[in-house]
């Protein structure tokens, strides 16, 4: 099959498209709108998993699990959550199936094994463990409760899009439960932190962070923050929530503390997530025609090795230095593959791990032995040059960061010139059409106005930025008197 990918500037879906499935990421599987991770898509996963795992540990939080499955009614308690997801349900109503009796080579439901209630599954899991913090929280000394769990959620879109939009996906979910109105705000902000930290020192993705508006916020929520990431073609992605989910949770099921002074009260709550969209950021983000560009922090490995040589008796020389080299380098926390397989030349490994974004490639024949050196290849630049083997492993050690922090700045400077101020309705509409991006523009700060918007541009209201300044203005759409501007774009 051949590894040439579509032109961004041809067709961006379709490129993107391409390259999840031809640089061996994911693949669609045989139910409708959910995808498989192949093991080097899952390997990036991990390192994300693992990172922000760290993170989560450190600001005191751990790990537990719930059910897949929601009672009805227990979905139901909390309305606006159970209003905003409705649409997106699977309903499991049946535990059984037979044989049909009128034809014995298939199964049906059994009508007579019908669930007494019916079970959601979970989009979220806010009800659930509602549902359970009842039972664990009796008196300020069970409070905060901090935990994280690692998980797949369902969520019946009818469009999809590999790791962008599917009605499966996996994902971490944070629900904390506190004291006071304060330390869960706090916590909210905390983790939203955390998401724009993680993105910007791991996968050099520049993020905004801002609230949500009221149409745009979690359902259920009192406050929603998040982190936004412009992708290349100008288009938002949403990288992260945390949700500020007031008292609505614990009124719903009815989650009460006895304070210090012996009085009754409810609990604050906060919940936040991630999920495998951020697999869809990182590739629009950095890659290129060519394939994926991985930062080195997150690329399953940092360095490939592949071996020049025309017979068995240089193959033997090569590989030897080869794997001296392997070891050094790996003795110096630097991950690396000695691709040493005779099923395919140099050339298609070349095209491969360009295609996967690894960072560098060495190459090494029986001329570098000679020389004492190797062929460098940085995956970012395209660019080649000849290192000794002495100085190898602290050249590549300045290069991946060198590779992190070049990835970070470039992605950084497309986003700030992509940030377009516009007064008149005229100049959102012309900007959104011909250059996109995020586009700065005062809001008169009612659903209304944000729904026209959307309906006559399809750019919805992103975030209202982090320590915007007051700025007096009018309403691009209404011409209302307005105190800042927000930022509007198309979105995934």
């Amino acid at each position: 099959m051949s590894k040439s990918l579509t032109k961004r500037s041809e067709d961006y879906s379709k490129w993107y498209n391409e390259l999840v499935v031809k640089a061996d990421l994911a693949e669609n599987s045989a139910v409708r709108g959910s995808m498989v991770i192949k093991p080097y898509g899952y390997a990036i996963w991990e390192k994300v998993q693992a990172q922000l795992d760290k993170r989560f540990k450190e600001t005191g939080h751990q790990n537990a699990y719930f059910p897949l499955f929601v009672p009805k009614s227990l979905f139901e308690a909390e309305e606006k959550n159970a209003e905003g997801f409705a649409k997106e349900c699977a309903i499991v109503t049946h535990y059984r199936l037979k044989t049909d009796p009128e034809d014995t080579s298939k199964l049906i439901v059994d009508p007579e094994a019908k669930l007494e209630e019916e079970l959601i599954v979970r989009p979220t899991s806010e009800a659930i463990i509602w549902s359970t913090y009842k039972n664990w929280i009796q008196s300020y000394r069970d409070l905060p409760i901090l935990i994280n769990q690692w998980a797949n959620v369902v969520r019946w879109e009818m469009r999809t899009r590999l790791f962008l939009r599917t009605a499966e996906f996996l994902w971490q979910e944070g629900h904390t439960a506190h004291a006071t109105r304060q330390e869960a705000i706090e916590e909210t902000v905390k983790m939203n932190n955390i998401y724009a930290e993680f993105a910007e020192e791991f996968m050099a993705i520049p993020v905004i962070k801002g609230r949500k508006s009221e149409s745009e916020k979690f359902a259920g929520a009192e406050e929603t923050y998040c982190i936004e990431a412009l992708m290349q073609d100008g288009k938002a992605l949403q990288a992260g929530t945390s949700h500020f989910l007031g008292q609505n949770f614990a009124k719903a099921f009815d989650v009460k503390f006895t304070n210090q002074e012996g009085k009754q009260e409810l609990v604050w709550a906060t919940s936040w997530g991630v999920s495998t969209r951020l697999m869809g950021a990182l590739i629009m983000t950095h890659s290129d025609d060519k394939g994926l560009v991985l930062p080195p922090k997150l690329a399953p490995q940092q360095v490939v090795i592949v071996p020049i040589y025309r017979s068995n008796e240089q193959f033997e020389e090569v590989s030897k230095v080869a794997k001296e080299i392997q070891t050094k380098l790996q003795n110096a926390g630097i991950s690396v593959k000695f691709d040493d397989r005779d099923t395919h030349k140099p050339g298609w490994k070349f095209a491969q791990y360009e295609l996967q974004g690894v960072p560098l490639r060495i190459a090494i024949g029986p001329k570098d032995i000679e020389n004492g050196t190797v062929e460098l290849a940085r995956r970012d630049t395209l660019t080649k040059e000849f290192v000794a083997q002495e100085e190898l492993t602290i050249k590549i050690q300045n290069l991946l960061v060198e590779i992190q922090d070049s990835l970070f700045f470039k992605a950084k400077a497309f986003r700030d010139a992509n940030i377009t101020e516009v007064d008149t309705f005229d100049d959102f509409k012309k900007t959104l059409k011909n250059k996109g991006g995020f586009i700065s523009a005062h809001w008169d700060g009612t659903t209304e106005t944000e729904q026209k918007i959307k309906e006559l541009t399809k750019a919805t209201i992103r975030c209202i930025p982090e320590n915007t300044k007051n700025e007096l203005g009018k309403c691009v759409f209404t011409g209302a008197a307005s105190q800042q501007r927000v930022l509007f774009a198309k979105a995934y």
